[in-house]
């Protein structure tokens, strides 16, 4: 989760201003827990414990679902992010020079997918749900959201760098997901990344949340379906290539021949090992992110 010294994130800082907060998140690190046994752990009561919950919740920290277990209901809480990265300003930041791509989500030049599978522009479903056929309907560009739970999807990212404009540095950002039926918080699912055909790495999604709606979520989609995802954000430079600052891989910008050439970016759901978890992408109006697929060629 990237997050910026803004207003904007204050719930994400009040909610790691308590040692309580704090000790919860290191509980969950072991694993999902339910009220009672965070409230047992810390000594506290349930009440008390509900209400840090609920910040954590507020602040996309932690997610919770409710499952059943022993003739009843409980709350399952869990971890939603794996790691938190404050991005301050800098003066450097403002001086690189860069060209900005936006690709909305629907704008997609190639695909191969399987069901459980669907997508919606900001207004309405496109056809039917679990119908491939419809990732063909001429509606698809204004498409907002879409998920599948088998195969790929890929975009051309046209390359606007002149001839005297070296690339130095490749990012794209989205907000991404796994697919579940209805939901499922804890539904890892493995996603394969490939440019212009060389594979660059691979992400482990957590789930596919819908424990709570989405900051941008659409008043009309349903509660019962996913409603948010995570932001990763991909940058590729002649070092390696990161997400989110871990690196995924030692390819650089010049084992990608880019040049200046259109890019093919395509995200994969990876079969290869357990079953597969699905992708969903989250584009602007839906989600936590008012976004669609940011790509940023920052060049010298």
């Amino acid at each position: 989760m990237k997050i910026k010294a803004s207003e904007e994130w204050l719930p994400v800082y009040e909610a790691l201003a308590s040692k309580v907060r704090l000790r919860i998140i290191e509980i969950l690190a072991q694993g999902p827990k339910n009220i009672k046994e965070l409230a047992k752990a810390l000594e506290l009561s349930s009440a008390i414990m509900t209400m840090h919950v609920r910040k954590l919740e507020k602040a996309g920290i932690i997610s919770s679902q409710r499952v059943k277990s022993n003739g009843g209901i409980q709350k399952l809480c869990s971890l939603a992010i794996d790691r938190l990265e404050i991005h301050f300003p800098k003066e450097m930041d403002r001086q690189r020079k860069y060209h900005e791509i936006v690709i909305p989500v629907g704008h997609y030049t190639d695909f191969h997918i399987l069901p459980t599978c669907g997508l919606a522009t900001h207004e309405k479903i496109i056809g039917y749900f679990d119908d491939p056929r419809y990732f063909l309907d001429v509606e698809r560009v204004n498409a907002k959201i879409l998920w599948f739970m088998k195969g790929y999807i890929e975009y051309r990212i046209p390359n606007y760098l002149r001839s005297n404009e070296e690339l130095k540095e490749l990012e794209i950002s989205m907000e991404l997901g796994s697919e579940a039926p209805g939901y499922n918080n804890n539904w890892p699912s493995r996603l394969n990344f490939y440019i212009n055909g060389k594979y660059i790495g691979q992400w482990m999604s957590p789930g596919d949340f819908g424990d709570k709606r989405g900051r941008f979520t659409p008043t009309w989609w349903s509660s019962d379906i996913n409603q948010y995802g995570l932001l990763k954000v991909l940058k590729i430079n002649h070092k390696g290539i990161w997400m989110d600052g871990i690196k995924l891989s030692n390819v650089t910008l010049k084992d990608l021949e880019i040049d200046h050439k259109n890019l093919d970016f395509k995200i994969e759901v990876s079969e290869k090992e357990g079953k597969p978890g699905g992708l969903t992408i989250y584009g602007a109006g839906f989600g936590n992110y008012d976004q669609d697929i940011i790509v940023r060629l920052y060049y010298q």
